[in-house]
This record gives structure tokens, sequence and C-alpha cells, in this order.
């Protein structure tokens, strides 16, 4: 079975499928008060629609075996770990074919939002050090039921996922 060794998240590995940035640990210009710090703006995303903002707990696997992954056509998807590292596996767009040769897996830290590019092939973050992660995902309302395709990865182009 393929491994992917989870790599640490920087801007240049993690730019073909999207974004991310520390919002526990802002940095940067801000619009300053006497009492509080706004870092405007330091992800956007357009949508058309209303964002749905679900809250997602996944419990820590034995192994880490990659058996699925989804896509979204038409939108992008942010996820803000809340309390654990997480791991997150993506691989390029593809037109519906999965591609596992070219998936990458990133060690995202606690309190950083990533934002995937529409397309990107992805599935549920992973905990990387607890037993469960509480996770926040951002989407337009209604994503899960009307723009997400799940696929079965053969059983000979699954990957595990190690550290």
């Amino acid at each position: 079975m393929k491994t992917v060794k989870v790599q640490p998240l920087t801007f240049e590995e993690f730019a073909p499928f999207g974004e991310f940035y520390d919002m526990a640990k802002p940095d940067g210009y801000a619009l300053c008060g006497e009492i509080h710090k706004f870092f405007p703006d330091r992800i956007s995303a357009d949508s058309e629609h209303r964002l749905g903002f679900s809250p997602i707990v996944v419990k820590k696997p034995e192994r880490m075996i990659i058996t699925q992954q989804e896509y979204h056509t038409t939108t992008w998807e942010m996820i803000l770990p809340l309390d654990d590292d997480m791991i997150v596996h993506v691989a390029p767009a593809s037109a519906g074919k999965i591609i596992t040769d070219s998936v990458k897996a990133f060690l995202v830290p606690k309190g950083t939002m990533i934002k995937m590019r529409a397309a990107i092939w992805h599935l549920a973050p992973l905990p990387a050090n607890n037993e469960s992660l509480t996770a926040m995902i951002v989407l337009p309302e209604c994503t899960y039921a009307n723009d997400c395709t799940v696929c079965d990865i053969p059983e000979d182009e699954q990957f595990e996922i190690v550290k």
C-alpha cells in the first residue's frame, strides 16, 4: 500500500490546493483601537449563497488508511481546527477521476484556517495528536447536499497517511 508522509504546512507546498492563515496568531497590518486589534480579510470567500458554519468531530483511526475522497465542483471549502492540530490530505482537481499518485498530506496547526480551491480532492480532516478532533467547516449552505461527490478509492490505489 502506498504511504503519504505528513509534511509541514507551507505556503509554497499548499499553494496549488489553496491558502491558509493562522487565525490564532494574527500578524501583519491591523486596524487598531484602544483595546483591540482587528486583522481584516485574511482569507476571503466569494459566494452567491449564505455561508454555513458546521462543526465536525472526527475520531482518530488506528491507522490513517484513506479509502474515499470527495470534491466540490463549484465551491471552495474552509476548515479550522479548534482543539488539536489536524492532518488533511489533498490532491489536484482531475475532472472526477481520483489521482492518488499526486496526494499530499499536511499538518495544519490548531487555529490555522485552510481554504481549499474548488474541485480539490480531500475528505474529513484527521486528528494529529488527540483521540478526536473538533473542527469548523465553512461552505456555502447545503454544499454537502448539492455539490459534493464522494468516491471510493479502488483498493489498489488506497493509501496510508503516516507521520
